[in-house]
């Protein structure tokens, strides 16, 4: 071998070595900040917020609604619907962040309930903010074959469409132990359907099955927050989660009552 080949191969080993290191880096980056919460503008708020030790928050709007943001905890933007597509609200959006949620649970009549077609239509006026852009959360099955995720991906995919993450919401009617892997089956089944990072901007336990919602024992949502926060943080294709949600006068899943945490707040703060 002449010096000159020697020489250039070690040059290309040691570049190889970079890269890896760089690429290690990047892996636990994305692990990192991945803690969230949804907020609405409700008493004690801003209290609670500072309190929780987030990374990021959001409130389905395209600003904060009046919240004040603490210190470096990230706000992410949302267009809630069809009636969000404005360039008003996505000037806002885009001046508040650099990431954007989609639409909010577009399957359901009593949310931003739009067709895919809808929805496919509106999506080059989110492209166009230039900011990294999560798909439409639907409620449910968002694993499904056929089913209004999947619709709207083989759509975004024939148009060109950006498509960067996928958020997801899940609700949990099982309030044992094993709700943790029926969470986690889920969001593994996603993944490997489209391929994309996922974030799960709305989780609980809430069993909607029967009519009138029914809720965990504060014994059993303490349980789940724990386990599920650590099995969260260790998915690699899991970006970012937020639990539902920061208030109780929000829903009785909250993590604090006015500005003061609960039995779960407690365990979500120490989370992560």
């Amino acid at each position: 071998m002449t010096s000159f080949v020697r020489g250039l191969a070690v040059t290309v080993l040691a570049l190889l070595n970079t890269l890896a290191l760089c690429s290690s880096a990047a892996s636990t980056e994305a692990l990192a900040g991945k803690k969230g919460v949804s907020v609405n503008t409700v008493a004690g708020v801003n209290e609670a917020l500072r309190d929780v030790r987030v990374d990021w928050f959001y409130n389905w709007a395209a600003d904060p609604q009046g919240v004040a943001k603490p210190g470096d905890t990230e706000f992410v933007p949302m267009i809630w619907g069809s009636g969000s597509v404005t360039p008003q609200q996505l000037e806002r959006a885009k001046s508040l962040g650099t990431t954007l949620l989609g639409f909010n649970e577009p399957d359901m009549a009593g949310q931003a309930n739009m067709s895919v077609e809808q929805a496919l239509t509106l999506w080059p006026q989110l492209e166009s903010t230039g900011m990294r852009l999560g798909a439409p959360a639907v409620a449910f099955g968002g694993d499904q074959p056929g089913g209004w995720l999947d619709r709207f991906m083989s759509g975004a995919a024939a148009r060109g469409s950006r498509v960067d993450f996928i958020p997801l919401h899940w609700y949990g009617s099982d309030f044992s132990p094993a709700a943790v892997d029926h969470l986690r089956g889920y969001l593994r089944a996603v993944h490997e359907r489209y391929g994309k990072p996922i974030w799960l901007t709305e989780y609980a336990l809430i069993d909607f099955t029967h009519g009138t919602p029914r809720y965990p024992t504060e014994e059993e949502q303490v349980a789940f927050v724990k386990n599920s926060t650590a099995m969260l943080q260790g998915l690699p294709f899991v970006e970012r989660y937020a639990w539902f949600t920061l208030s109780t006068a929000t829903a009785p899943t909250g993590l604090y009552d006015d500005a003061r945490a609960n039995a779960s707040g407690t365990a979500y703060r120490s989370a992560g």
